[in-house]
Parts: C-alpha cells; structure tokens; sequence
C-alpha cells in the first residue's frame, strides 16, 4: 500500500518551509520578523513562504504580537485544524492518542490489547480507536506515529525479529498503516517515543542528553544526545533487556538465559511473585492467588506497598540488577539525566532508591555529581506523545 499524499495531507515545499514549522512547534506562535531573525532569512522570504503554507493550510495568523515599538506585527501560528494521530503499542495495551500539530495530547484512550494477535488484528483496533477519537477532536489528519514494543528498523518502517510480536516480523507497519489512514506514517520502538515524549514534554524537557529506561512487560531504554535519539545503525540501540547477567539464569522470553528482562520485568514480577505465594512466603501474594488463581506486576507492588517483606525483596533485588545496567550506561553516556518510566515503575520512590543507589555507588563520581534520576511524569502518555513529534518531523519534511 502507498502512503502517497491526499488531498487531506499538505505537502512541504522548500527546505525554509520546513525550518519555519518546526520552529512554530517547538516555540509556538511568532511574528514575520521573530521568524526572519531566527531562521536568518530577509522578510520578503519569510512573507513568501507564510503565504504558501497558510495557501496549503499549515499556519494561520493568530492576532498581534507584543509590541517591539511602532506597529505590532501579527503572529503566525501552525493551524489549528491540523491533527496527528499517534499510538504506543505495548504487549497487553495499546494507547491511541490525537494531538494537534504542536503535539498536545488533545484526545487520549488506552485499552488491553495482546500484540500476539498479530500486525492486522492489532493495526485494525489502532484505526478504529483512531477513527473513534477523531469525532472527538476533528480536523485534517496531516500524519500518524507509532511505537511498538520490539526491535524497529526505522528507515524501513517495520519490526525486525522482535522476540514478544509474533507475526510481526518485516511486517511493513508504516505502508499498511499508511494505506489505511491515508498519511504519512513514521514506526519507532516504544521506548524511543517515550524517550522523546519525555524530552519534549516529559521531566527531561530541554535535558539533550539523556537515558530513558522503561520497565513494563520487558524492559528497554531510549538513548537522546544532542537532542535527538540514538538508535545506532540498525536501530537496536538501547536494547538493555537482553543484555546477559547471568550464564546460568532464568530464560529469557528471547531464547537465551539469564537477561536483565529476565530477572526484572512485569513477567520476570509475576512469575516470581506467584512463587513467593506457593511457597507460602508471601501471605498477601497467597491470598492474592487464592482470589483470583494468577499474579500480576502490579499485584507484587501492591504487596510491596503494604510491607510485604518477601514482595520488597524483589523490588529490592530488581532494582539492584537494573541498577547495574543503567551504571554502566551511565559511565559509558555521561547523561544529564536518566528517566524511569513504564508500568513497573509505578512501583515507585522503592524501585528508585535502589536503582540510585547501585547507579552511584558503581559509576564514577564525575559522572553521577550532578546526575538526577527520576521518575517519569508523564505515565502512559510518554510514548504517544514522542510518536506524534517524530510524526510531524515526517510531516514537515520536504516532500520527495
């Protein structure tokens, strides 16, 4: 399927076309001459090019600017009819969000969802969510991002081999979303949204260099220097969840033995869990069992919360082994800032303590002096709100 423009989807033109949206994204409204003197370009330029973007209705004038002495000039603004729809797959849920063209969340639903149905099943719910919020907020649907919980190949569009998505593999997502919605379409890991959701709207809004690291069914991380994702020349960059610690650990939903996921992640949680209460080490996991035959994630941190001793010790020991990862990370990055986010980080201030500490204590003190780690704020809008922004950069980029 193509993703060739429509009619709904405005077409960029010139290099300083480009130059200009963006800027209107990132900072908001501005006059003809705060355009001018940041993008370096004489006014009869700047005038141009307003005037064909506001033509194919990708800005409008927003009323007068603040006064700089003499007449007040008016501002241009990205128009506000302009949507972009973005979606963060996760391996039980999947989050579908619209956001206008300044990537402000303005619709947003999150429903379970097993990516083991398959691309068409699960992209098929995507567009009816999508078409569902849409009535919500309308107007021209000019692009739509995705991310989803496996390795990507960006370029291409498409997950590679992911090890929780069967059926997914070289399964062109951005052509097949693209024909259904009629847009352009840019497919990231999840991870990468969430580390540019967080830099541009999230804790880490301005910090360009950062490590972003989520822990929900498995565990990844999102590396930002200079402002913009490193996903390396493959796109596996950050791929923390499958390095080794242990020749002789528990097996790894990947194949292998003894990854970081497989002693810290929801899964890794659960499973441990239901251990404690079988073994009758856990008697809030016990009763949990007893009521409903399964544990979650979420039920241990519960446990936890309540002061469970055999509960906190998971946390503690997880927290201990993410820890050592995200030091060496740290000692091989030098971050500003390292973000902790995803649906086992709900387990909170517990986790934290314990991943600063392991941090601290093995990285190099220059590295970690001034180094904050922290708790995303954003929870479950992180991840579309880093699809929709790669999805207007698409959007915004000169049309081949």
């Amino acid at each position: 399927m193509s993703t060739a423009p429509t009619s709904e989807h405005p077409t960029v033109e010139t290099r300083h076309q480009t130059q200009l949206l963006t800027l209107l994204r990132d900072e908001g409204p501005m006059s003809r001459v705060e355009l001018g003197e940041r993008l370096e370009l004489p006014r009869a330029r700047v005038g141009a090019e307003v005037a064909r973007l506001a033509e194919v209705g990708l800005v409008e004038t927003a009323g007068p600017s603040a006064s700089r002495g003499g007449r007040r000039s008016t501002l241009v603004r990205l128009a506000g009819d302009l949507r972009v729809l973005s979606v963060d797959v996760g391996a039980t849920s999947v989050g579908v969000a619209l956001t206008d063209a300044s990537c402000e969340v303005l619709v947003h639903t999150v429903e379970d969802c097993d990516v083991r149905q398959g691309p068409h099943a699960v992209l098929k719910r995507v567009v009816a969510l999508g078409e569902k919020i849409r009535e919500e907020a309308p107007g021209k649907l000019i692009a739509a991002g995705i991310g989803l919980p496996g390795p990507v190949s960006f370029a291409e569009g498409m997950a590679v081999a992911p090890p929780i998505m069967p059926g997914w593999d070289r399964f062109s997502v951005r052509d097949h979303l693209g024909g259904l919605l009629r847009c352009p379409v840019t497919v990231d890991n999840d991870v990468n949204s969430m580390a540019l959701g967080e830099r541009h709207a999230g804790v880490a809004r301005s910090i360009d260099d950062l490590v972003f690291v989520k822990i929900g069914t498995g565990i990844g991380c999102g590396i930002v220097l200079g402002g913009k994702v490193y996903r390396g020349v493959a796109g596996t960059a950050g791929d923390i969840g499958h390095i080794r610690l242990d020749d002789y650990g528990p097996t790894c939903a990947c194949g292998e033995t003894g990854c970081l996921e497989a002693y810290f992640g929801g899964a890794a949680l659960a499973r441990d869990g239901l251990t404690l209460a079988r073994s009758g080490r856990s008697t809030y996991l016990a009763d949990v069992v007893a009521a409903r035959g399964a544990i979650t994630a979420q039920d241990v941190g519960r446990a936890a919360a309540s002061g469970d001793f055999g509960a906190v010790n998971l946390i503690r020991d997880g927290g201990r082994r993410l820890g050592q990862v995200v030091a060496s990370l740290v000692s091989f990055v030098n971050p500003g800032m390292v973000v902790i986010g995803g649906g086992v980080a709900q387990l909170g201030h517990q986790l934290l303590a314990e991943i600063r500490s392991s941090v601290y204590r093995r990285s190099l003190p220059l590295a970690t002096g001034n180094l904050p780690i922290v708790l995303s704020e954003l929870g479950d809008t992180a991840g579309v709100i880093g699809a929709a922004w790669s999805a207007t950069d698409r959007a915004f980029t000169l049309s081949s």
